[in-house]
C-alpha cells in the first residue's frame, strides 16, 4: 500500500489528496516568492525545495496544491501517519513530484533519514523530478541526526512560511467563504479571529462548521449566530 495519488484519487492509509487545495486559493501574504518557486518547480518538473513554518498555517495545503498542479505522477507523504514505512520511498524517483510533510516526525530515525537521503540523491542523479519537503522548524532545529541529509536539503531552495497578518487572515477567511457560496462580512471575520483559534487550519475548520450550521438552521452568519454556535461547541467539549 502506498500513499500515491492524483487529484480526487483516494490515497493509501485512508488519506485523500484534496482537490480544493490549489495555489490559486492560497492567500500568499508575504509568501509570494515561495509560492512562485513552488509553481515554477511543478511546471519545470525539476527542483528541490524545503520550507518551514508553524503548524496550521498552510504547509499541507501547499504540498497538496503542488500535487494537484502536477497531477498524475505526484505523491504526498505526511510523515508520522500510521503505516508509513521507509521502504515506501523506494522507486519514488520515478515520480514527477514527491511532496513530504512533517519532516520532524522521522527526525532521529536513522532508517528514515537514510531513506530520504538516498531518495534525494536518486532524484538529483537522474536530473529530473521535484522534491518538496516541509517542517515546522528550520533545518537546524528539526532534529536530523544524519548531517548529509540536512546538507542535501539545504542545497535546494529554502524558505520560511510567513504567518499571515490579521488583515490577511480576514481576507483568507472571506475568500474561503466565497468559495463555499456564503457571505462573511468583515465584522464576523474579525470576531472569529479575536475569539477562536488563530491558525488558518483552525479558522477554516470553524468556518466549515459554521457553514453547516447556517444551512441547517437557515440563518446568515451574524455575530449573534456565531456566538450561539460557539457556546454550543463549548458545551459539547
Amino acid at each position: 500500500m502506498t500513499a500515491l495519488g492524483s487529484p480526487g484519487q483516494q490515497l493509501g492509509l485512508g488519506m485523500w489528496l484534496r482537490e480544493s487545495a490549489t495555489f490559486d486559493n492560497f492567500v500568499p501574504g508575504s509568501n509570494d516568492v515561495l509560492l512562485q518557486a513552488l509553481r515554477q518547480a511543478c511546471d519545470d518538473h525539476q527542483g528541490f525545495i524545503f520550507f518551514w513554518g508553524p503548524d496550521g498555517e498552510g504547509k499541507s495545503h501547499l504540498l497538496q496544491a503542488a500535487c494537484n498542479r502536477v497531477g498524475e505522477g505526484s505523491v504526498f507523504l505526511p510523515l508520522g501517519e500510521p503505516g508509513l514505512v521507509p521502504e515506501m520511498l523506494d522507486g519514488l524517483e520515478q515520480m514527477r513530484l514527491v511532496a513530504i510533510d512533517n519532516l520532524a516526525a522521522v527526525a532521529g530515525d536513522r532508517t528514515w533519514e537514510t531513506a530520504l537521503f538516498n531518495l534525494y540523491n536518486r532524484i538529483r542523479d537522474q536530473g529530473r523530478g521535484v522534491l518538496i519537503v516541509a517542517a515546522e522548524q528550520p533545518l537546524a532545529s528539526v532534529g536530523l541526526t544524519l548531517p548529509d541529509l540536512q546538507s542535501r536539503l539545504a542545497w535546494g531552495l529554502v524558505f520560511q512560511l510567513r504567518v499571515l497578518s490579521d488583515e490577511q487572515k480576514i481576507s483568507a477567511l472571506q475568500q474561503r467563504a466565497r468559495g463555499r457560496g456564503i457571505e462573511l462580512n468583515e465584522d464576523v471575520a474579525t470576531y472569529l479571529l479575536r475569539h477562536c483559534r488563530r491558525d488558518m487550519a483552525g479558522l477554516f475548520e470553524l468556518l466549515d462548521r459554521l457553514d453547516q450550521a447556517s444551512l441547517a438552521e437557515q440563518r446568515r452568519l451574524t455575530i449573534p449566530f456565531v456566538k450561539l454556535c460557539l457556546e454550543k461547541d463549548a458545551k459539547h467539549n
